[in-house]
This record gives C-alpha cells, sequence and structure tokens, in this order.
C-alpha cells in the first residue's frame, strides 16, 4: 500500500523510524542519480562520524536510589556533603556513555578529479536541536558555504530548530535549500508544508551541464513502498512528533478517507 498522503507522511518523522527511513532515501537517491550523471560525475555515498552522549548534559554519579540530607534548605552555601550508610554492596550509578553517531550524505564528484562538486545533505534530529550533533553539522555547513561546492539540503522533519538564512521570516514545517556555489549569497528555498506534495528540485552540476530534475515525492514513496512501512506504521495511533490541532485535523480526515482508521 502507499503511502496515504500528498506529501510527506508525518508518521515518517517518529524518532524510531525516521533512521531507516533517512538512510534508504539516500541510497534511493544515489541510484536514481548514478546512471544520469555517468561517466562525467559519480555519486558517492559518505558517512559522517561523530561521538556524542545523548547530545545532552548528562550527570555522573547520579545513583537509583538518591540519599538526600534532612533539615531546612537555605540560600546559603553548603559545605557538608550527604554521605550514604557505609554498605558491603556498591550503589548502582549511571555515566554518560559516547555513542558513535553516523550521519550520511551523499556528494557529486567529477570523474577523474574526484573533486566534490555538489553535496546532499538530508537533516536528522541531531542536526536540528543543540549539542554535538548540530555543531559538527554547522561546521560541515559552513565549510561547504564557504567553497564552490553546491549544496541542496534537505529537511523533512517538523521538530527542532530549522538551519539558519538571511531570510528569517519564511516559516514552513519543510525545507529544500538549493545552494550554488556560484551565486552565493543567494539561494533557492523550496519551503513547503504537510499538505503540499514535496517540490522537484533541479540538481545544481558544472556551469553549462545538464541538471538531473530530482522528484524527491517520489523517490519517498518508492521507499515507503519498498520498505513496506504501510505495515510498520500505526496510523490509529496520532504521530509523533505530535501536530497542530488544525494538521491533526486534516490528518485525521485522510486517513479515515483511505479507511486507514
Amino acid at each position: 500500500m502507499s503511502s496515504p498522503f500528498p506529501g510527506m507522511n508525518p508518521y515518517l518523522e517518529n524518532p524510531g523510524v525516521w533512521p531507516g527511513v533517512h538512510h534508504l532515501l539516500i541510497s534511493e537517491i544515489a541510484r536514481f542519480l548514478s546512471p544520469q550523471l555517468r561517466p562525467k560525475y559519480r555519486v558517492a555515498v559518505e558517512v559522517r562520524m561523530y561521538e556524542a552522549s545523548g547530545d545532552n548534559a548528562l550527570l555522573v554519579g547520579i545513583p537509583d536510589v538518591i540519599v538526600q540530607r534532612s533539615g531546612n534548605v537555605t540560600n546559603r552555601q553548603i559545605t557538608n556533603v550527604a554521605v550514604a550508610t557505609p554498605t558491603a554492596q556498591p550503589l548502582r550509578v549511571k555515566i554518560p556513555t559516547p555513542e558513535i553517531i553516523k550521519e550520511g550524505y551523499l556528494e557529486i564528484r567529477e570523474a577523474g578529479t574526484d573533486a566534490v562538486v555538489t553535496t546532499i545533505e538530508i537533516l536528522s534530529p541531531t542536526n536540528k536541536r543543540n549539542g554535538k550533533g548540530r555543531q559538527v553539522y554547522e561546521e560541515k555547513r559552513q565549510q561547504v558555504l564557504g567553497s564552490k561546492t553546491h549544496l541542496v539540503e534537505i529537511d523533512l522533519l517538523r521538530k527542532g530548530e530549522p538551519m539558519p538564512f538571511f531570510d528569517h521570516n519564511i516559516e514552513s514545517q519543510y525545507r529544500i535549500l538549493v545552494c550554488r556555489g556560484d551565486r552565493r549569497p543567494y539561494a533557492d528555498l523550496y519551503a513547503f508544508n504537510l499538505r503540499d506534495t514535496i517540490p522537484s528540485f533541479p540538481l545544481p552540476l558544472r556551469t553549462d551541464d545538464s541538471e538531473p530534475t530530482i522528484d524527491l515525492q517520489s523517490l519517498l514513496n518508492s521507499v515507503y513502498d519498498i520498505s513496506g512501512y504501510d505495515l510498520v506504521l500505526d496510523y490509529s495511533q496520532e504521530s509523533i512528533p505530535p501536530l497542530s490541532e488544525a494538521d491533526a485535523a486534516w490528518v485525521d480526515a485522510v486517513l479515515r478517507e483511505q479507511e486507514l482508521r
């Protein structure tokens, strides 16, 4: 069964589902582009790796049972430290466990020279919240924007802080940014919302080269069909992240019309 929505499927944004969608969509874009770009270009699937501890501050040494000091607490600095009664058994504590984060992206490379012509990024939740993931991605983004490399940045996630633009008054739930290296500081922004079909866009290449059009809606629908997300997603439940009241009513009507609720 195909996706019931005309544009982005909000149920694919679920944090438990999105990593697989992210990986598969990158692969599908690469599969689509590769035969159209040969023999002048090749599509390279790259992986950005960094170590993080959940992107949020973690406290070391918090036991399962917290020992608190009794009595009134004032605003003065407390120098005495509460000490648990000595026991023969140690307390179980939690420590930050570094996690290796892997984020895939695409590079269009010129055959022969292997020069990077275009970078294609699909944002992940870690890119859109404060922490190591956003820091690492912003550094990479600035590096690309400071070069002649074209940047295609795809944001299919409603939740989180969007990447910055000069025109901060532009608001939308989803975004596709096509930033050509020879036209900066100007770029083409495709801003769209849940009820819209995902717009198609040209892949920027070298001057005078024929540029294929990426029909992202079709590619995402292929990912949905091939991977059987209709067997995974529970449309009887509300989507995660939650929708606005108006969008939730619209989603409910779409699902009921297709007898999925």
